[in-house]
């Protein structure tokens, strides 16, 4: 589905890393550690056509991100749900139309106003909305980008941080989300810093942990 060969990412005039080779297979999950400022959310954005790698080869769907034209990439992003770490709404509009823009945009209202109530209610969000951005908790946030970025039933979901800042309880709520779309035969790869986390999703699905560091990808499930 998303093949990473021997990729390089140069920023700045220096090189964040090289020869990094990942593949996410239907019905796989990855995590991705490392510390801070090793490269974890442009590792993302090459997994999902917004930057272009500086050597090596990045394949979408059987399709190479450097032949690809805006066009064709924007139609591998429908394949593609991406939790952004900073999850940003519209914030004059309610939750439930922030969550059905995909659609939306897509012309596919039809299809919005028919999965809408089932999807915000597998989230746990009914009850919300209506309400407006600014007035759901961190937790709340975060389990409607989710909801936002399977409505399109993407067939690879890609997530930055999403427990970054929400308590543990919601965390093992998000988890057992993400768990289930898993289950769902969908691969689901995200992005991390807390072990705990990780340990925590070991118990529930078969997860390969990656982590990344001085601009080399390894295996580090045996740490974990």
């Amino acid at each position: 589905m998303i093949e990473l060969e021997r990729v390089a990412y140069t920023y700045g005039g220096a090189e964040l890393f090289a020869d990094l080779s990942m593949t996410l297979a239907p019905g796989s999950f990855h995590f991705l550690t490392g510390p801070s400022g090793a490269g974890k959310t442009t590792l993302l954005k090459l997994c999902y056509g917004e930057l272009i790698a500086t050597a090596g080869m990045v394949r979408i769907f059987g399709q190479n991100t450097r032949e690809m034209d805006r066009d064709q990439i924007a139609l591998a992003r429908r394949r593609i749900g991406v939790v952004h770490q900073d999850c940003q709404f519209l914030d004059h509009l309610p939750m439930a139309e922030n969550v059905a823009l995909p659609l939306t945009v897509s012309g596919r209202q039809e299809e919005a106003d028919e999965y809408l109530e089932d999807l915000l209610g597998w989230v746990g969000l009914s009850g919300q909305a209506s309400q407006l951005p600014p007035q759901l908790s961190g937790g709340e946030r975060q389990r409607a980008a989710l909801a936002r970025a399977v409505i399109m039933s993407p067939e690879v979901v890609i997530a930055d941080e999403p427990t970054g800042n929400i308590d543990w309880e919601m965390s093992q709520r998000l988890l057992t989300l993400l768990v289930e779309l898993n289950k769902m035969g969908k691969a689901v790869l995200v992005a991390t810093h807390d072990l705990n986390l990780i340990r925590a999703a070991k118990t529930q699905v078969s997860a390969r942990v990656l982590r990344l560091r001085g601009g080399q990808l390894q295996a580090a499930g045996a740490e974990l």
